[in-house]
């Protein structure tokens, strides 16, 4: 491939940035001695890496695209998303984070949500920590796959790359540090990657606002008044409770739950919540105000919505800075596919491999089954991703949805609820992920709502009555 003058000043800034994450994965290696280190990197993170490395893992690369797409599109209709996903945020660290760690720990160390749910409960331990396995294998090669599917979009609008080489190369580059540092060096480069991400949200849209100013352009009334809507997509009450129903998601994803259970000690959350809101809240406002102004900067002619932030990037800033905010976009990408990664690979290995095949299986053997797994995840959602049409948004939309409905309720219930029981739990988290798997093939009508809420409303329920009709210890 030939590169142009700009190409070649954005392809080393790219370059510089991925030395330094794959850097961090060799310091990582040589840290990494055990299964647990791999899995948690022992429970050592300090409130600035855990609030850091889970607001990274979190958003990915919906967060530079996906959302200043929507922002593009439909204008008001991100806020109520936004809203939603920070009061989510906020609700998730001050509910359950000091708790889970506090529990994981007493259970026995546990070091992922299915050894945690089976350690949890007296009755359907074995049962709970394979089915939620199996749930998170399932959505996560999913969620995977729309990071990669983030990264093909980037590789190819950049330097015209073919989109497949392009998904290829993102997946490359996230597996080399995943595979060699595990955890240590998902979280270390996690917490890098959102400083940059940050980073790109803010100078983009300000640089397109004096851009429009300087070219008389610029109006508040235009930039917030009608950014072109897509065709009959008007704000209804079901499609308001949609958007902001992504909130519900947080309570039940491992990646991010991961980040509570690995934090030094349940003390140290409250200093880490504040960190991760207000990087949540600046971001999220950050990706917005960059649709938006990008609505106004093109006059709504892009090809792909979710390529506004790209173009904003390549059309506003010197190849030096514009590969630094591109290269935000390759970390959101990343800091949540190296998560997805490796939460996968634990299920693999500490879930069903030890659990299953290898009892007695030495520390040796399980991390190098887990990088062994990293590789086998990682060539499933290349798989996966290999459509280019898939959109980035809907793809993240449909897994976030089946880790919140089918594991949201069983978490909360399990840290609050004392007499929920092992049945309940079961019947509650294959009811929600079921739940979301039908009503995302349905549509018209109420079926239009975010398949996360019928998901959860039904596993909240089904919990909460089983494990009356069938408590432990009966």
């Amino acid at each position: 491939m030939e590169f142009r003058g700009a190409d070649l000043a954005i392809a080393v800034t790219f370059l510089g940035y991925l030395s330094v994450v794959l850097a961090l994965g060799i310091i990582a290696w040589r840290r990494t001695n055990s299964i647990g280190d791999y899995i948690l990197g022992g429970r050592k993170l300090g409130p600035v890496v855990a609030a850091l490395s889970a607001g990274a893992s979190d958003m990915s690369g919906w967060l530079l695209l996906g959302l200043p797409g929507l922002a593009f599109l439909s204008g008001i209709k991100a806020f109520w998303l936004a809203g939603g996903l920070f009061l989510g945020t906020w609700l998730n660290w001050r509910l359950v984070a000091a708790r889970l760690r506090k529990r994981t720990e007493e259970l026995g160390d546990a070091l992922t949500i299915p050894e945690y749910f089976e350690r949890r409960f007296q009755r359907c331990g074995t049962a709970l920590r394979l089915v939620s396995a199996f749930f998170i294998l399932f959505f996560f090669t999913i969620y995977t796959s729309a990071g990669l599917v983030a990264g093909g979009k980037l590789f190819s609008s950049v330097f015209g790359l073919a989109y497949l080489p392009a998904v290829l190369l993102g997946a490359c580059a996230v597996v080399a540090y995943t595979f060699l540092g595990g955890f240590l060096a998902v979280s270390w480069t996690d917490a890098f990657q959102a400083s940059l991400m940050l980073l790109a949200l803010v100078i983009v849209p300000v640089m397109a606002a004096f851009e429009l100013h300087s070219a008389d352009q610029f109006a508040l009334s235009t930039l917030f008044g009608a950014p072109p809507e897509e065709p009959g997509a008007g704000l209804s009450f079901v499609g308001i409770v949609s958007l902001a129903a992504w909130g519900l998601g947080y309570f039940g994803q491992p990646h991010i739950l991961a980040r509570f259970m690995a934090i030094s000690s349940a003390e140290r959350a409250d200093h880490a919540r504040r960190i991760a809101t207000t990087w949540a809240g600046l971001g999220m406002a950050a990706a917005i105000a960059a649709g938006m102004v990008g609505a106004v900067y093109f006059q709504g002619n892009i090809g792909d919505s979710e390529k506004v932030f790209i173009y904003l990037v390549k059309s506003l800033l010197h190849p030096v800075p514009a590969g630094i905010c591109l290269a935000g976009i390759l970390a959101a990408i990343m800091s949540t596919a190296d998560s997805q990664l490796l939460v996968s690979s634990s299920a693999l290995t500490e879930d069903l491999y030890r659990r299953v095949v290898r009892q007695r299986a030495s520390e040796k053997e399980l991390v190098w089954t887990g990088r062994c797994t990293v590789l086998l995840v990682a060539v499933m959602a290349c798989y996966l991703a290999r459509d280019p049409e898939n959109r980035v948004l809907d793809m993240v939309g449909y897994a976030w949805a089946g880790f919140g409905a089918g594991f949201g309720p069983a978490i909360i219930l399990s840290l609050f609820w004392k007499r929920i029981s092992g049945f309940g739990a079961l019947l509650g988290i294959v009811t929600g992920g079921v739940t979301v798997i039908c009503w995302k093939h349905l549509h018209g009508g109420l079926f239009d709502l975010y398949e996360i809420v019928p998901g959860f409303i039904v596993s909240l329920v089904v919990t909460g009555l089983v494990s009356r009709i069938l408590p432990d210890g009966k």
